[in-house]
């Protein structure tokens, strides 16, 4: 009998030291304990970073926890080098605001950085980059800072981004430079049609990078591919206003890395000057642009819904008067549908020297003013099916 009365006994005992091993395995970091003031005036970046001090030096996984309220951080960069950690999530309930005055960040390049971090998650929150008055300082053609991304992570791995908002950055609102394996999701950016330089993210040498069920509206890119990335993927975006997604621009440099194995699927374009894009500089370039997917694209009322521009030259400046030397290949564009706002819904540009080459374009269907749309193309050779009116430089 006592051993049918001591096994409950024993049973919960092991049941409280297991829940309570779970807890003192993720220690929990509140920005709040290390001084951080929720009232939107205090600046609490060195709070903040205290909080990540703690949770580096942690030898097991590790909360921030930010609650509820306004903070007001100005730079505040994570660095990762010396971390115990490699789970570090970071739960945000609250906004973080960039201070009003442009010039305090403007000229840093970012605003929140994190560099040579591993298993870094972000869940929630709100980034306010109160860009308004960098944006005015900008257009009226005055002598202004560049302006800092929002949101940057450098030289690091294992990434989780997810149900996070983006406002108002007075540059990129999300970077991703030399990192592997990242996925974001659930993201919202935000920004106006008029507003310079404001991506929605942008990915620089990076790769294995997903992006899921975000709605992005900017100023510039949705979504802007550099050089020196592969296999990304993107499915359930939602642009507009911006300038589409956009692989590029390349061929800046004569050495450059190549951009390969991208896909982008059941996304839809609202309203943007570009759809899904592919631009490089008329340079001499060793890089190359292959094997793309645009599936189970929607356009609505877009400028250039397809498009291929190897001779981009904005403001006609630092373009020699020679064809890319990116060479564009196996390009895939299969179920795009909806309507262009101009009469040239397909348009490819391709280099003079390197034209383009494995171009198809599978169950493409898009209207000007309820009559078919037309397409343009220059260098280019692959297969059109599908394609109203195409161009014969498409054909075999």
């Amino acid at each position: 009998m006592s051993y049918i009365i001591l096994f409950p006994l024993i049973l919960m005992n092991i049941i409280i030291f297991l829940f309570n091993s779970s807890i003192a395995a993720n220690s929990m970091f509140n920005v709040q304990s290390y001084g951080a003031k929720s009232d939107g005036k205090s600046d609490s970046s060195k709070a903040f970073i205290s909080a990540w001090t703690a949770a580096c030096a942690s030898s097991s996984a590790a909360t921030i926890y930010v609650p509820k309220g306004s903070y007001l951080l100005s730079n505040a960069y994570f660095y990762g080098q010396t971390c115990k950690s490699n789970a570090i999530t970071i739960n945000i309930e609250g906004t973080l605001i960039a201070p009003s005055d442009y010039n305090v960040i403007g000229k840093s390049g970012n605003w929140i950085k994190f560099e040579r971090v591993n298993g870094v998650s972000i869940f929630g929150g709100t980034l306010d980059g109160q860009g308004t008055g960098l944006w005015t300082c900008k257009n009226s053609g005055k002598g202004c800072p560049k302006g800092a991304t929002t949101l940057a992570f450098y030289n690091s791995n294992d990434i989780a981004i997810s149900g996070l908002t983006s406002q108002d950055s007075q540059m990129f609102h999300i970077l991703l430079d030399r990192c592997h394996n990242a996925k974001l999701q659930g993201v919202k950016i935000s920004a106006p049609g008029n507003s310079p330089n404001t991506d929605g993210i942008h990915l620089q040498s990076s790769s294995d990078v997903t992006i899921l069920n975000s709605q992005i509206g900017t100023g510039d890119d949705c979504i802007s591919i550099g050089p020196g990335n592969s296999n990304l993927w993107f499915e359930n975006i939602a642009c507009g206003p911006g300038h589409g997604i956009s692989i590029g621009s390349l061929g800046w440099e004569m050495q450059e890395a190549g951009v390969q194995n991208v896909t982008v699927k059941t996304s839809s374009f609202t309203g943007t000057e570009n759809g899904v894009r592919v631009k490089t500089w008329a340079r001499p370039s060793n890089g190359f642009v292959r094997n793309v997917l645009f599936q189970h694209v929607v356009m609505n009322n877009v400028e250039n819904p397809i498009i291929i521009d190897q001779n981009y030259c904005p403001s006609n400046g630092n373009c020699p008067e020679q064809g890319s030397g990116i060479k564009v290949s196996d390009i895939t564009y299969e179920d795009v549908h909806g309507t262009s706002a101009t009469e040239v819904a397909v348009k490819f540009v391709c280099s003079k020297t390197n034209p383009c080459n494995g171009i198809k374009l599978l169950d493409v269907k898009l209207s000007y003013k309820d009559h078919p749309a037309e397409a343009s193309c220059a260098n280019a050779g692959g297969m059109a099916s599908g394609l109203q009116q195409p161009s014969s430089c498409l054909k075999v």
